[in-house]
């Protein structure tokens, strides 16, 4: 992976996956490598499936160590803007109307690490993100969406 390939992420999110990564190089590398030598200590490796399942978790393990390493390595950290009070950007908070359906929503723009639409946080990459980044309360967006083209009004923004 190139050193070009950012992940825009809070400070909070960047923090959570430090602690995360150190919990995985520490405490649970110390204990998969019990798992494998407790399994080794059963005897014959070539019919052992509890060393094949401890090999195995071992490599998820790596594997996900390596993941994350990349993540903190690429982070870009979000600053919360305190530019303009009523522009959407990456960490506002943001109450719309949806022309088609007549409903607020509201959404919590974040970057693609930390997008979780069910809890109402929307990545700034989603088809949605991308139309209102910069617009202002009042703008009046159309969102080319894969379910079809969509129609938002900017009702409120959140910086804070």
């Amino acid at each position: 992976m190139s050193g070009d390939n950012k992940f825009k992420m809070s400070q909070e999110r960047y923090d959570n996956l430090v602690e995360e990564l150190h919990y995985l190089e520490t405490v649970r590398e110390k204990e998969v490598s019990e798992l494998i030598k407790e399994a080794r200590s059963f005897g014959d490796l070539s019919e052992n499936s509890e060393y094949d399942e401890a090999k195995t978790e071992q490599g998820k393990l790596y594997s996900k160590i390596a993941e994350m390493k990349v993540l903190i390595e690429n982070a870009e950290i979000i600053e919360k803007s305190e530019s303009d009070a009523d522009t959407v950007n990456l960490s506002s908070s943001v109450k719309l109307l949806d022309l088609d359906e007549n409903e607020e929503v509201t959404y919590k723009i974040v970057g693609s690490q930390e997008a979780n639409p069910m809890q109402g946080r929307i990545s700034d990459e989603s088809p949605i993100g991308r139309a209102i980044i910069g617009r202002r309360v009042g703008d009046t967006v159309t969102v080319e969406a894969p379910a079809g083209e969509m129609r938002f009004t900017v009702l409120e923004v959140s910086n804070s």
